[in-house]
């Protein structure tokens, strides 16, 4: 593919459309129930566009990423004068671009590919508002993320207590798309305060949807033998504030 389709709905299945209209059994508003702040569902994207997809943001913004690394300080470690009492802040390796920033060297580029247009369409917004079962905002955050191998996010909670607009949960829409050369990543989140569940994040044309905060981590990306140099993960996001807030 040599561009995003202009509106989402043009890259779901049957059961994406199932969703979107609200009439999907166990997915349409599934984290407003309020058994889960999260969801991962694969089958709702076109899996062989999303496979050209992946191409095309891989040729059209590879270059165009910038560095993202917060190692474990030495801190973390020496500083400690008890035993157990280790607090860990976020750690992460990953490349990424804010999609909403004019200042993003990544902007013009994702604009001649039509991935500006395709995450502002109006389907998008609507597929956020009936997947997670929330109310919306008509403006939101954009971000792409790429991780290449050992690329991980460790476990953070995503809470922004000092954002008067956010800091009572906020709702984020990740779509995935790997390229062959991805064996496995996992996330892993909480369920009942305890980081119990797994669930693979390697897939082409795979959707999740977060209520945050909640705690999560995402396992470092793993190669197929010999792929190396073709094995990435493209994360596209969106973050919706509630419409009440």
């Amino acid at each position: 593919m040599k561009r995003f389709p202009k509106e989402f709905s043009d890259l779901l299945t049957r059961e994406g459309r199932r969703v979107l209209d609200g009439k999907h059994p166990a997915l349409s508003g599934v984290l407003a129930t309020g058994r889960s702040r999260f969801v991962g569902a694969e089958g709702l994207l076109d899996q062989k566009k999303a496979r050209g997809l992946a191409a095309l943001l891989d040729t059209a913004l590879g270059d165009k990423m910038s560095p993202m690394e917060q190692a474990i300080p030495r801190g973390a470690t020496w500083d400690m004068k008890v035993a157990y009492t280790e607090k860990l802040p976020k750690t992460v390796s990953v490349r990424t671009a804010m999609l909403d920033d004019d200042e993003s060297p990544a902007l013009e580029r994702a604009e001649e590919i039509g991935l500006i247009g395709f995450l502002r369409s109006k389907s998008f917004h609507a597929f956020a508002e009936a997947l997670s079962g929330y109310p919306l905002r008509r403006q939101w955050g954009l971000q792409t993320l790429c991780y290449w191998p050992k690329d991980y996010s460790g476990p953070h909670n995503d809470h922004h207590p000092d954002e008067p607009l956010g800091c009572d949960g906020y709702t984020d829409l990740h779509l995935t798309f790997c390229t062959e050369g991805v064996d496995h990543q996992w996330i892993v989140y909480e369920q009942k305060s305890h980081l119990s569940e797994i669930q693979s994040i390697a897939t082409v044309g795979g959707v999740t949807c977060y209520r945050l905060p909640f705690w999560h981590y995402t396992t470092p990306l793993v190669p197929k033998r010999g792929r190396e140099g073709d094995a990435r993960r493209w994360v596209l996001l969106g973050t919706f504030l509630d419409r009440w807030s």
